[in-house]
């Protein structure tokens, strides 16, 4: 059988936006950006003090942009909704950490009109050189609130050092059904642990700074009935030696195997 050969699309000629030619961008940027080109999922990128905004074909469909050209990639005259919905919404990516807010009702063109429609918004820090160059907003329709507890999503704090894989995780969670929160060190998870309600410590072993398994010491003294969840090169083998119940993934891990963890621990979580 002969299948059709895969087309790809012209590179956008990013030199004539604000941002200027992708030859010249950091990597950062051009990481961003071939994430949001390639998201079959609704984004939109706000870059540098002049906050220029790149978008995708998903998001100009969301939003219902009329006549507008994808990817963007150029200064807006009114800033979108997804940012200026609530003007503290973007602080904590500001400073550095991922934030998400379910069912937020944004504004959007449909038909020729205005309506409301409710969003999951999921923003990502794009780290710089000299501190967040970039936020990564994530849209989707928000979804119907389960009707069960036993349903109801998780919350989990991941702790990953490495940006793109805290993204990937991140994204993965989401997508799962669950609510997210994320910072890159266990210096920054302690207080987070102190201040919100979490049902899930999710941490790489290793860590710059103090360990994943000194952070989950930490956290238990703080939250006793945290559940643990460890990403490990040793798998099993790290939580026969703890002193305390927790769970482990063996790097690198699968989809299915991070869902079946999660239903275990929601599981007891939840009292089922």
């Amino acid at each position: 059988m002969n299948f059709p050969a895969a087309v790809t699309p012209p590179a956008p000629d990013w030199s004539t936006t604000a941002l200027g030619d992708s030859a010249n961008w950091p990597a950062s940027l051009r990481l961003s950006v071939d994430i949001l080109l390639n998201s079959p999922q609704a984004m939109l990128l706000m870059w540098g003090p002049e906050q220029i905004m790149v978008y995708n074909d998903a998001y100009a469909a969301l939003a219902g942009l009329p006549g507008v050209r994808v990817p963007g990639g150029n200064v807006p005259s009114m800033q979108p909704a997804a940012w200026s919905w609530n003007s503290a919404a973007l602080a904590p990516a500001r400073e550095g950490r991922s934030v998400s807010y379910r069912g937020v009702n944004l504004p959007l063109w449909r038909d020729g009109r205005i309506e409301q429609q409710r969003l999951d918004l999921y923003y990502t820090p794009v780290a710089g050189a000299s501190g967040v160059d970039g936020i990564l907003c994530t849209l989707a329709i928000a979804r119907p609130a389960p009707l069960a507890d036993s349903n109801q999503p998780l919350r989990l704090l991941v702790v990953e050092d490495n940006a793109d894989a805290r993204y990937l995780v991140c994204e993965t969670l989401r997508a799962l059904g669950h609510e997210v929160e994320s910072v890159a060190s266990g210096e920054e998870a302690l207080p987070l642990l102190d201040q919100q309600r979490f049902d899930v410590l999710f941490t790489d072993v290793s860590l710059p700074g103090m360990s994943g398994v000194d952070l989950a010491r930490q956290a238990l003294q703080q939250k006793p009935h945290l559940a643990l969840l460890f990403a490990s090169g040793y798998g099993d083998e790290l939580t026969k030696r703890l002193e305390f119940s927790a769970q482990a993934l063996q790097k690198p891990y699968d989809i299915e195997q991070l869902q079946t963890v999660l239903e275990q621990i929601a599981a007891k979580v939840r009292g089922g």
